[in-house]
């Protein structure tokens, strides 16, 4: 398939920069196996899922991973800290007027912390932080909120652009799992009231999720790397869900990749798994796992739009596209959202 065949006219003023005062406030457009869709609030997910329905959610947390800092020589860089290995050592992006060669010193916070390059990795540095990282995040850090946004992270963000149930211990993504964002506590409350299950897997999040594709042919593209835990209480519940005929259903993309990638890895049946994912999900694909996909309205030809592609097809998603901009939804990380169903 070519890139083309994913592409889609947005008006920039359709793309959302800011949240809603309430998360749960998003509208909701549902995506059926036959091509038809409907368009309802968020909160009517609770009307859509069955007692016995298993969420699973993706728990990472997003790293405050964007540093301003300068050179010895008093040039200006931008860091953003992709994977952190230790608690000094990282793969990041770096930003400069000129790329930093191995044994270049960069300062942060007042020159009060080194960061030293020491190689490269791919298209990412291989840094060494004179304190530890985690720590410099914290102080110096700020959210790295996407590149469309076109704005500087702000404090609304500090709080808006986290699940409400990440897991602090899970400090690691540089993005957000923005379909669990619509998810707030009121809404996971009656969820579980109905008996519908929660699960969780990980799936650090990278910046390569904001890459373009930059091959013609899509089947060329290489995807990026990302660290993914599908847990074995995880995989029981699946496997319990589907015994009783349930659905399972993915909250995001990222969730949906973890789930994909852990049954790949076991022969096509859901099993534990830990590791590095590059799955690429697009049309031709058959899913081992999901039923349905919570997600978020996502860029033109971007491997998220060919991911929700392949769970219903390229004409279904590109024909609701085109009534979310008909109907002025909103797109990106703080906009709507969509639920697809299965319809392969």
């Amino acid at each position: 398939m070519q890139l083309s065949d994913f592409n889609f006219d947005l008006p920039d003023e359709l793309i959302a920069r800011y949240p809603l005062e309430t998360r749960s406030a998003s509208r909701l457009l549902h995506l059926n196996n036959d091509g038809s869709y409907q368009d309802l609030h968020f909160t009517d997910i609770h009307d859509l899922f069955e007692d016995g329905d298993l969420m699973v959610l993706n728990d990472t947390k997003v790293m405050k991973a964007r540093l301003k800092g300068k050179r010895a020589t008093g040039g200006a860089v931008e860091i953003l800290v992709e994977r952190i290995f230790n608690q000094t050592t990282a793969h990041c992006h770096i930003k400069a007027s000129n790329s930093p060669k191995a044994g270049a010193e960069l300062f942060i916070g007042d020159d009060q912390i080194k960061v030293t390059v020491t190689g490269r990795h791919e298209n990412l540095y291989i840094v060494e932080f004179s304190q530890p990282i985690l720590n410099v995040l914290d102080v110096h850090g700020q959210l790295p909120i996407p590149p469309y946004f076109n704005r500087e992270a702000e404090a609304v963000d500090t709080e808006r652009y986290q699940t409400v149930f990440n897991d602090p211990t899970k400090l690691a993504s540089v993005a957000a799992p923005t379909a669990s964002l619509h998810f707030d506590e009121a809404l996971l409350s009656k969820l579980e009231q109905k008996g519908i299950k929660k699960a969780f897997v990980t799936l650090h999040v990278g910046a390569g999720t904001f890459l373009p594709v930059r091959t013609t042919d899509i089947e060329n593209h290489i995807m990026h790397s990302e660290w993914c835990d599908v847990p074995q209480e995880t995989v029981k519940l699946i496997q319990e869900t589907k015994a009783r005929g349930n659905k399972v259903i993915a909250v995001g993309t990222t969730a949906t990749r973890a789930l994909e990638s852990a049954a790949q890895a076991c022969s096509g049946q859901i099993g534990a798994w830990m590791g590095d994912t590059q799955i690429f999900i697009y049309p031709g694909y058959k899913f081992c796992v999901v039923d349905r996909l919570i997600t978020n309205f996502h860029l033109p030809e971007s491997t998220l739009l060919m991911l929700v592609s392949a769970l219903s097809n390229r004409d279904n998603i590109l024909n609701a596209y085109q009534h979310a901009v008909d109907e002025k939804y909103r797109f990106f990380s703080y906009g709507d959202a969509m639920l697809v169903e299965n319809a392969n």
